[in-house]
């Protein structure tokens, strides 16, 4: 009886460590479903994007899950990001698309925000962006120094960056944009920049606007007046950057700040707490993409511009955020307030 006791503990034992191990640990996900949580409305860049991930990532994960995409946009990616961070799943199944803004969230909107950046398991990074002022061709505005003279009346989106791009240039460089707010998306700004509602809008990704609206580009149907990133982009070498209109070294550094957004512009992420053996997967198979013919091939047809940063490089500027002076923190803060 002892030894067959034994013989039982010893095999169970054993059984226990078979079931634990990488081979079978990598057999997670075949059969599943990943859910890919889109902080963005349809229609737009991060909605785009989002689907071209659904379409490759999961033959780059051990079992070739399929991935659903489920667009969550209110809040500007808030309820998104705060489910991630509290109530979805851990267990691997469950990832995210969010927009840029939350990366300063905390600064500005503390009592929605139920989330730390520094505890999510960031999974890297789609593409950096340039922020780009535009003005309609029949509005008075022909050059950015006109900016500073005349207002030009944008359209806004609550908390993202069509709204906050155009409040911080009015405080940290002196211009006159007057926001209309209320708006969902770049696809309804520019809707109603169509429609004559509005003038212009304060920022809009460069990458999606010469791919969404390129005829208004050729035809020159809007002036671009201003880029903003931390460096200058070599396909705009005419269009001033915002940051040399900084008033002073202060609001600088607040630009600074904000424009680190532009570098982890299309930051995707998993929960907290996600077994460290998936989460490794999830991150391998993120940047499996960029080597990914058929990824990169859908891209170029689709019109989506890729730059993959790893989730060491997005930890990098994320450290940035969240160690960023007090005195530029305040300035940020005052800033989007009107101050």
């Amino acid at each position: 009886m002892k030894t067959t006791t034994r013989v039982l503990v010893l095999s169970s034992l054993a059984s226990a460590a078979f079931m634990a191990s990488p081979v079978l640990a990598a057999d997670f996900y075949a059969g599943k479903t990943i859910n890919l949580l889109a902080g963005s409305a349809p229609g737009g860049g991060y909605d785009q994007l989002a689907r071209l991930v659904s379409r490759h990532l999961g033959k780059h994960l051990p079992g070739a899950p399929t991935i659903v995409v489920q667009n969550m946009p209110a809040a500007g990616s808030m309820v998104a990001t705060n489910l991630l961070f509290n109530t979805a799943p851990r267990d691997g199944l469950t990832i995210g698309l969010i927009q840029r803004g939350m990366l300063l969230a905390k600064l500005t909107m503390a009592g929605q925000v139920h989330f730390d950046l520094d505890k999510f398991n960031w999974l890297g990074n789609l593409n950096s962006e340039t922020a780009v002022s535009l003005a309609l061709s029949t509005s008075p505005i022909q050059s950015a120094k006109d900016l500073f003279d005349k207002e030009l009346v944008v359209g806004g989106e609550t908390n993202v960056d069509p709204e906050i791009t155009p409040r911080l240039y009015n405080e940290l460089l002196g211009t006159k944009f007057k926001i209309v707010s209320g708006y969902n998306g770049t696809t309804e700004i520019g809707l109603a920049m169509e429609r004559g509602e509005v003038q212009g809008i304060g920022d809009w990704s460069w990458s999606s606007l010469k791919v969404q609206h390129a005829d208004w580009l050729r035809d020159k149907k809007v002036r671009v007046l201003l880029q903003g990133a931390l460096m200058k982009n070599p396909e705009l070498p005419d269009v001033p950057e915002a940051i040399s209109f900084a008033r002073g070294d202060i609001e600088k550094r607040t630009l600074e700040l904000f424009f680190t957004q532009k570098t982890v512009a299309r930051p995707m992420l998993a929960p907290p707490g996600v077994p460290a053996d998936r989460l490794a997967m999830l991150r391998d198979g993120f940047m499996a993409l960029g080597k990914d013919a058929d990824f990169l091939a859908d891209a170029e047809k689709s019109k989506l511009e890729i730059g993959l940063l790893s989730s060491s490089e997005v930890e990098k500027v994320i450290s940035l955020i969240t160690t960023a002076a007090p005195e530029v923190s305040q300035r940020y803060v005052k800033a989007l307030e009107g101050r």
